[in-house]
């Protein structure tokens, strides 16, 4: 793989055996890349990494990347995606999310440092918190309770970024951040509790959809393979970021809650529930410097990606569903 002044030839993903961590390993491999994947397997699943376990050119270490990041040898890519990263997981782990977000990423770019590779870190767009400016772009600073049930989540990617940052313009390392937005897509865990695995499990299963609130918040749903392009984008580029990765097609949880229920032929009832504290009332990325900056934009529509996401869940043998609010 060809990166913006060398060969990029070995990689590190920590979150590797994540829903995005894999699909970023995958697609590594097929490029011809060499890598190396740091999880702990807290929210991550061995089967996403599939035939990569048998890939003399994969290598994956089973360690807490907050307890260390022990990788021998050269490297020319760190991509940091180790978190829990949904409501539910950072609930229930909110210590752990802590810790990575500040050990984690600290061990993470020690090892860019050095070794003079180019650090990427995956942050979110729940650093814009429950936005008072809309679309969201990278100038705004956001509207985050620090103390609220998502700040674990929230506020350990700000201070990855300003650790980033801190290592940029003090040691000069070499990173960017990338600001990612509602991926979904085949490898979702149906029992996360975020909306779109929720809908599809209770959709397939004939059980009421349950939507939080009125349903008249939005998101805008980025599908996987756009997502990973452009962090491939931002990894490869020179821009040190910060820069949204997303869809900017918005719509409403109860719009996404119809298509789905449409897409899996339920006639399942929707179900309105409590709304989670601190839930974000609008999200939509301004995507005008991923475009100008990495010439990327995404191409798979939310009615394709959906259709794709379905039948993936309907390809596995299930479990009776878990999930009963989404997120």
């Amino acid at each position: 793989m060809q990166g913006h002044n060398r060969v990029i030839e070995r990689v590190v993903v920590t979150g590797g055996a994540g829903f995005i961590g894999s699909h970023l390993c995958h697609r590594l491999r097929a490029l011809g890349t060499a890598v190396v994947c740091i999880d702990n397997m807290l929210t991550g699943r061995p089967e996403n990494l599939g035939t990569l376990l048998d890939d003399p050119q994969f290598t994956l270490i089973r360690q807490d990347v907050s307890e260390g990041c022990d990788v021998k040898g050269p490297v020319d890519l760190v991509l940091h995606l180790a978190s829990p990263a949904s409501p539910r997981d950072y609930a229930r782990y909110p210590i752990e999310t802590l810790t990575v977000g500040s050990h984690g990423t600290l061990n993470a770019l020690d090892l860019a440092h050095r070794t003079g590779a180019r650090f990427l870190l995956a942050s979110t767009s729940e650093v814009y918190g429950s936005p008072l400016v809309h679309p969201q772009s990278e100038d705004y600073w956001g509207n985050v309770n620090p103390i609220g049930p998502r700040s674990v989540y929230d506020e350990a990617k700000r201070y990855a970024e300003a650790l980033s940052t801190a290592y940029r313009t003090t040691l000069g390392t070499d990173t960017v951040i990338v600001r990612l937005f509602n991926t979904y897509g085949p490898r979702m865990r149906d029992e996360d509790g975020r909306a779109l695995p929720t809908f599809v499990t209770q959709a397939l299963a004939g059980e009421p959809i349950t939507v939080a609130g009125e349903g008249q918040q939005t998101r805008s749903m980025c599908y996987i393979d756009d997502t990973v392009a452009g962090i491939l984008a931002a990894a490869t580029g020179s821009h040190p970021g910060p820069i949204n990765i997303g869809n900017p097609t918005e719509l409403t949880i109860l719009d996404l809650a119809e298509r789905i229920r449409t897409e899996c032929a339920s006639s399942a009832p929707i179900v309105f529930v409590e709304r989670p504290v601190d839930d974000p009332d609008l999200r939509r990325p301004d995507i005008s410097l991923a475009r100008s900056a990495l010439g990327w934009r995404p191409s798979v529509d939310i009615d394709e990606g959906i259709t794709r996401t379905v039948n993936w869940f309907a390809s596995r043998s299930r479990q009776p569903s878990r999930a009963r609010v989404a997120i």
